[in-house]
Parts: C-alpha cells; sequence; structure tokens
C-alpha cells in the first residue's frame, strides 16, 4: 500500500472513531443535560404528551389539563386564575414557571421518584401514564376575602393555621392570568409573558413569599416585646419612657412617636400601654436596653433568616448584622433595615397563637396518584420555640388590648377576641407609608393567623395606618375562616 492510500485509510478510520465517540457520549454521557435542555422540542412534546396532575383547592381543580387535538395532546388551563395565580404559577411549551407548577414540577408531571412503582405498574396495566394531583390546604373562602379586601391595591395577605402550620390563604396583588401565558399559540405565549415581565406592576413576583422585602414597621415591636418579656427583666406593667421625641445617641437626630405627642400625659408607659398605643419612643429605648444580639436572637426564632421551602421558597427576613445604638433605636420599631415577607410576619403572630411554637408553614396536603390513593401526606413540624408559653400568654393579652382599646379596634370580631399589632412602615422620604396588620383569632383558641401589607397604604392617602387599612381585611379573612 503507498503513503497516501495508507493516510486516507488512517484518516477514515480516525473519522468513523471521531464518529463512534460523539455517538456515545450523546446517546449515554449527555442523554439527560439534552433531554432537559428548555429548547428540547421533543421532550416537551412527550411531556406534554402526558396529563399533568390537577391542582385542588378544597375538592375544585384551580390547575387542570385538557385534551386537544394537537401535537401537544393536552391544555394546562386554570379556573379562578388571578385569584390564585401566585399559588398554582403556570405551565407551557416553554416550561413551569412559579407556583406549584414550578416547586412541585415533577410530581405534576408524574417523573417523581415517589410515582416510581406507579409507572412501573403503568407499564404492566397498559394505563396511560399522568401526573400526581396536589391538594392544597388553601381555604377558599380566606382566599376571597383577602383578595376582596386589597382589591386593586399592591400588597399581599397570609393567613396560617397556627396549630398546624397549613396554609389558608396567600395573596399577592396585582395578579394575573396564567392562561394568557399557557397557550399553545407560542408567539402568543412569548408575546404576553414578555408583556407580564415589562410591567412597573411586577404581577408575577408573589409579594406574599418574595420579591422586594418590606419594613415591617410597628408590627415588628411584637418581636421586641418578646425579647424584653423573654429576658426575665421585663413584664406586662414594666414602666418604660415614652416621651414625644426619644433621643439618639451619636447623633443629633431623635426618634419621634408617629402622632408627634407623649405616648401618656406623665411621659411614662407601661411596656403593654406602649404596644396598645405603638409608643415608638418607648420601644426605641427598650431595643437599646435590650441590645443588638437579643433583638437578632429573638428574631431568629421566630423563623428570621431561614429560607423556608412551602413548597416554593420564601426569602428569608433579617435583621442587620451590625448595629450601632441609633440603628438599633430604629431597628426596634420595624424600620431602618429590618425587612420581612408577609409570611414571615404570619409566622410570627401564629408562634405567639400557638403558645409560642412555631410551625413550618406548608400548602400541599396530600399527593394523591391516579387511582386516588393517597401516596403522600403532610405532617405538620415545629419549626422552632419562638417563646415560652409563659411568655405567649403575656403578648396575646398585650395584643387583646391592642385590638379592645388601641389602634387595632378595625379588626374587631363580635363575640370573638381577636389579638392583633397594627404597622405603619416608612420607605423612603416622600413615599407614603406601607400599612400593615398582623394578627390571629379566636384568642383562647385560635383558628386562624394572619398578615397583610397594603404597599403605600393603598388608597388612603393621608390616612395611611395599619388599624385602617389593613385591619379591614385581616378582619374579613378571619371572620371568612370562624364562619
Amino acid at each position: 500500500m503507498n503513503t497516501p492510500v495508507r493516510r486516507l485509510s488512517f484518516l477514515v478510520a480516525a473519522l468513523f472513531a471521531a464518529l463512534l465517540v460523539s455517538t456515545t457520549l450523546i446517546q449515554y454521557v449527555f442523554a439527560s443535560d439534552l433531554n432537559g435542555r428548555p429548547d428540547n422540542r421533543r421532550t416537551l412534546l412527550a411531556t406534554y404528551a402526558r396529563e399533568r396532575g390537577e391542582i385542588l383547592v378544597g375538592q375544585n381543580p384551580v390547575a387542570k389539563s385538557v385534551p386537544t387535538d394537537d401535537e401537544f395532546k393536552y391544555q394546562r388551563t386554570y379556573d379562578d386564575p388571578e385569584l390564585y395565580a401566585h399559588v398554582t404559577g403556570f405551565y407551557s411549551f416553554f416550561g413551569a414557571v412559579g407556583g406549584l407548577e414550578q416547586s412541585e414540577n415533577s410530581l405534576l408531571s408524574g417523573a417523581s421518584d415517589k410515582l416510581f412503582y406507579r409507572r412501573v405498574s403503568d407499564l404492566f396495566t397498559g394505563r396511560r401514564p399522568s401526573g400526581a394531583t396536589l391538594e392544597t390546604t388553601l381555604d377558599p373562602a380566606v382566599q376571597k376575602a383577602a383578595a376582596d379586601g386589597l382589591g386593586d391595591a399592591r400588597g399581599a395577605a397570609v393567613a396560617l393555621d397556627p396549630k398546624t402550620g397549613a396554609i389558608l390563604a396567600m395573596v399577592s396583588n396585582p395578579s394575573f392570568d396564567p392562561n394568557t401565558v399557557a397557550g399553545h399559540d407560542l408567539g402568543t405565549v412569548d408575546k404576553n409573558y414578555q408583556a407580564l415581565t415589562k410591567e412597573s406592576d411586577r404581577p408575577l413576583v408573589n409579594r406574599a413569599i418574595g420579591g422586594d422585602l418590606y419594613p415591617p414597621g410597628s408590627v415588628f415591636k411584637v418581636v421586641t416585646a418578646a425579647a424584653a418579656l423573654s429576658s426575665g427583666d421585663y413584664a406586662a406593667d414594666s414602666e418604660l419612657p415614652g416621651p414625644a421625641e426619644l433621643d439618639l445617641p451619636l447623633t443629633d437626630t431623635t426618634l419621634p412617636n408617629h402622632d408627634g405627642g407623649a405616648c401618656s400625659p406623665s411621659g411614662k408607659v407601661s411596656l403593654e400601654q406602649a404596644l396598645v398605643v405603638s409608643c415608638n419612643t418607648a420601644f426605641g429605648d427598650l431595643g437599646m436596653k435590650l441590645g443588638a444580639d437579643a433583638l437578632r436572637e429573638q428574631a431568629a426564632k421566630f423563623g428570621f433568616g431561614d429560607a423556608p421551602s412551602v413548597p416554593m421558597r420564601v426569602t428569608p427576613s433579617s435583621v442587620p448584622a451590625e448595629l450601632d445604638q441609633p440603628q438599633l433605636a430604629q431597628s426596634a420599631i420595624g424600620q431602618y433595615d429590618v425587612r420581612v415577607t408577609p409570611m414571615q410576619m404570619a409566622m410570627v403572630a401564629a408562634g405567639v397563637a400557638n403558645q409560642g411554637v412555631v410551625m413550618q408553614p406548608y400548602l400541599v396536603q396530600s399527593v394523591i396518584g391516579s387511582d386516588l390513593s393517597v401516596i403522600e401526606s403532610a405532617e405538620p413540624t415545629e419549626l422552632s420555640e419562638a417563646v415560652t408559653p409563659e411568655v405567649a400568654s403575656t403578648l396575646t393579652d398585650m395584643m387583646v388590648a391592642v385590638v379592645d382599646d388601641g389602634t387595632g379596634r378595625r379588626a374587631q370580631i363580635s363575640g370573638t377576641k381577636v389579638a392583633g399589632k397594627t404597622g405603619t412602615a416608612e420607605h423612603g422620604k416622600g413615599r407614603r407609608a406601607h400599612a400593615w396588620f398582623i394578627s390571629f383569632a379566636p384568642a383562647d383558641d385560635p383558628k386562624i393567623a394572619v398578615a397583610v401589607v397594603v404597599e403605600d397604604g393603598g388608597t388612603a392617602g393621608s390616612e395611611t395606618s395599619g388599624g385602617a387599612v389593613a385591619a379591614p381585611i385581616a378582619k374579613q379573612m378571619m371572620e371568612a375562616r370562624l364562619k
């Protein structure tokens, strides 16, 4: 064999070897990555060809797959779409986005390892493979009351069962219609999705558990009061200074009360009365005396710093790590750089309601197979003991006084004792304050704990306050549950 032919044969052999190696890599080594690519049309079509599981609120599916005659086989549709959009998220040809559609995608699609034996059974019985159904913990009456209460205002509302951690309501406003981004016309879906992402009000953001976190304002005073009572140095009747303005060290700036006046004619106020009238100067002074470590440690016991999965990930709430005395005074009243989710503040209310024990929040009650068998059922889980039962009892009495005699009167429910705390959170010079309210009821046997925030006070204008704006929404939610 002459040299040119021999070289050509080596080249051809090398090409065949390269082809063999590349084919092996594609079919075996990179197969899972290629299958998982969002632009892999074959994989997505195969996923669409399997009936996706339903998402239930009560016994009603708020997300389901409907058979179609096109190449996709099924169309994902949503009932009461704007009411449940942030709970469900949406599923389209571009994949699962947000809510349970994304966080529990493997269960809904049927790909989860929890459904392995079910898939094996389907192979032998000839049943068409399908995803699992998710039964949520939501109470539709409470969910609707929250949405109706918020109306057109930006904000969020969360309700928990304080004894179990079950999420009874989770509403973020503004919302959107997931049906507009779950169709089979890819051009229309992409156009609608791009429009949603460009809206200044950011309707795709679930404000209840994430997004730009909020300053909590005076609802954080419950955490500060918990730290004081837990220290053993304070009781509900402990006397605190309550002047019109609190002189702050290291600065010429003072900390004023919301109304500009002293918290009592004498300039002195009990811890309970300070909470009832939401006395900034008393709580600012209290925070400086307690110290930054005590405040952060108490907040952590309520869940600050954690990123719980409900199963959607909740953005951690935070108290700043480094605080000088003026910053500490501001932080003790829920200002400076304290930032929270409504979910976190609902956990604070629920922890007090549940004799000091904070339960892990959860949204999925059970996972149900296509044969209606229960594959998995939620077990309530204790997250932490935030305060002792004795401290929780004292805080409850103080919060009841807020609703009976203080800033939270508009949350009163006839025949039911309600515990609550108002908050009016500043978040920028020249901007209207956010209105907050946290509460639980009945105070002596809690069935529901609530947190509501209305951005910029909604439509209240100069009358913005947690008691005037957020408390009535929380009242509606509590009434819906108790009925």
